[in-house]
């Protein structure tokens, strides 16, 4: 029996992330690990993928299942109706650690 030969994916297209405001983010430090993020989780989609198809699995289930992951993915930061924490931007922690509401000059894209 010879193995399946091996598909390589598409080369992945990252997307101009972008802040709420619809700004682009212009931080290189932050898009380089938002890119890498998106190629880690890409890979291990990937993964997981191909072991459920050796599995004898339905691909249309298996892809219904990996973007149901992604639709149940939780917003920590949305409890106070702002999608994106201040803390992370440079604003301030509460002393539960949350981000704060206050915003400062550091608050934009750096």
């Amino acid at each position: 029996m010879t193995a399946a030969p091996e598909r390589q994916p598409p080369p992945l297209s990252v997307p101009i992330w972008r802040q709420p405001d619809g700004d682009p983010v212009s931080c290189a430090e932050k898009i380089k690990v938002l890119n890498e993020n998106l190629a880690e989780i890409r890979q291990m989609c990937q993964d997981a993928f191909e072991d459920a198809l050796l599995m004898g699995c339905d691909e249309r289930q298996i892809r219904d299942v990996l973007a149901g992951v992604v639709e149940g993915l939780a917003n920590p930061f949305d409890a106070a109706g702002d999608p994106t924490p201040s803390a992370a931007a440079g604003g301030t922690v509460n002393e539960d650690g949350r981000a704060g509401s206050q915003r400062g000059a550091a608050d934009g894209d750096s």
